[in-house]
């Protein structure tokens, strides 16, 4: 028996072109509508939103949003980051986190966080192991779906040293 070949995981840049992927993976995993907004922080993101390719399959995604905080300083919100249930403990969450936290460092982004619904243990599990912290619960922050509340997840990144 031949030595099993490693399947393929890439990343893409979210365009014009190719936003429906987004659209459609967000419709299939997630219980919230996005509005046009959110697709316009995504594509104004740039290179901190991708999509995931499994063997040239569209399975996966992050999609981030850059904020300006008082003071000037940059920070990063996952608005979302998802895998379709049959990829999901291929790596390829870990491969798109890694993305955003490895930009982070290089362009010396201090902060980065999110939201989970305090039910998601699987999620807060996932963004734990990555060294991300439970720094609030917001109450009521979701409408329509339940439970409402959520919790606000923060890790601050260590800025690359040097040049590689």
């Amino acid at each position: 028996m031949g030595a099993g070949r490693e399947v393929a995981i890439s990343l893409d840049g979210v365009r014009d072109k190719n936003v429906m992927q987004l659209k459609k993976l967000n419709t299939a995993l997630f219980p919230v509508r996005y509005n046009d907004k959110y697709y316009a922080d995504a594509l104004a993101s740039g290179e901190f939103t991708k999509l995931a390719y499994y063997s040239d399959i569209c399975v996966g995604s992050v999609a981030c949003r850059l904020e300006k905080k008082e003071g000037g300083a940059i920070r990063v919100y996952i608005m979302t980051l998802g895998v379709l249930a049959p990829y999901r403990g291929l790596g390829i969450g870990t491969r798109l986190l890694n993305h955003v936290l490895d930009l982070c460092s290089k362009q010396n982004i201090p902060e980065i966080y999110l939201h989970v619904q305090t039910n998601n243990e699987d999620a807060i599990n996932f963004y734990k192991k990555f060294g991300f912290e439970i720094t609030e619960t917001i109450k009521n922050y979701y409408t329509n779906i339940d439970p409402p509340d959520c919790l606000v997840l923060t890790k601050f990144v260590t800025p690359s040293q040097g040049k590689k």
